[in-house]
């Protein structure tokens, strides 16, 4: 059978055998307490805080652990730091996003 071939009756079934999922008052309150969310072209979490004036402040304010804060010092220094070319600074940012994911898989459970 298509689509274009079901009854009123089998469309009336299909909404017996598979009701609309109803939001409760929880699941409104969790979806409206959502502030990140983007339109594509901009989000509040792009913004920078009112404080931050050097990368270790930005750090510190999205609360990085080292991991994250050394992939996040990586990136903004790619491949321009005298003692890290692009490679180097490539294998750290792998190196530590590694130890991120292990940690997490490990420990957040």
């Amino acid at each position: 059978m298509s689509i274009n071939d079901a009854t009123p009756q089998d469309w009336d079934r299909l909404k017996k055998e598979h009701p609309a999922i109803e939001i409760d008052s929880k699941m409104q309150e969790a979806h409206d307490s959502i502030d990140n969310v983007s339109d594509g072209s901009t989000a509040s979490y792009y913004e920078l805080p009112d404080h931050a004036s050097e990368l270790q402040h930005l750090i510190s304010h999205k609360n990085m652990n080292a991991q994250m804060g050394e992939i996040f010092r990586s990136c903004y220094r790619y491949g321009i730091a005298s003692h890290s070319d692009q490679l180097r600074d490539a294998k750290k940012i792998k190196f530590y996003i590694e130890a991120e994911i292990e940690r997490l898989e490990t420990w957040s459970k």
